[in-house]
């Protein structure tokens, strides 16, 4: 009987601005109490003349990932998205890569979002944020090598070769 996956065995990165070559280092997203991938399909519909019924076809996705968290001090990802909303920053300054990745397979998805900042502080016994990463570039698909130090709290990408 096969194996249901686990969902704390999918896990994101989000790229975290450094001064690395790539400059960002993927870093490991936590505390998050949301993070749901919407594919937001755009559909093309069209009824021909000659036939009784509809065609639907999928001419495009409109990616977005949902996002809720609990703000904890000290964490790179959390300052990085709470400075974005504070400061109200746009463009590029509101762009960040994010990976997604199977830890069962090391399969990995990579692409640069917007952070859309949504509510703050609507939890009377935490301080939270929610809002949305919007997709603002190509998915690259690859594989992901977690890092054994730092605790697994970085990864790298690895684009599959087309």
């Amino acid at each position: 009987m096969p194996d249901i996956q686990e969902r704390h065995k999918k896990l994101a990165f989000y790229g975290v601005p450094s001064t690395g070559t790539a400059g960002y280092t993927l870093t490991r997203m936590r505390y998050f109490t949301q993070l749901t991938l919407n594919k937001n399909p755009i559909e093309h519909n069209v009824k021909y003349v000659d036939e009784a019924t509809q065609r639907n076809h999928v001419a495009g996705y409109d990616t977005s990932i949902s996002y809720g968290f609990d703000k904890y001090t000290d964490d790179l990802v959390l300052s990085d998205i709470i400075n974005i909303t504070d400061k109200e920053l746009t463009g590029a300054a509101a762009s960040r890569f994010i990976m997604i990745v199977d830890t069962a397979t090391d399969k990995a998805t990579l692409r640069k979002y917007s952070v859309i900042p949504g509510s703050e502080g609507d939890d009377a016994n935490v301080y939270t944020f929610s809002g949305t990463f919007k997709a603002a570039g190509e998915l690259t698909v690859g594989t992901a090598v977690i890092s054994d130090a730092n605790a697994g709290l970085t990864a790298t990408f690895t684009p599959d070769e087309t």
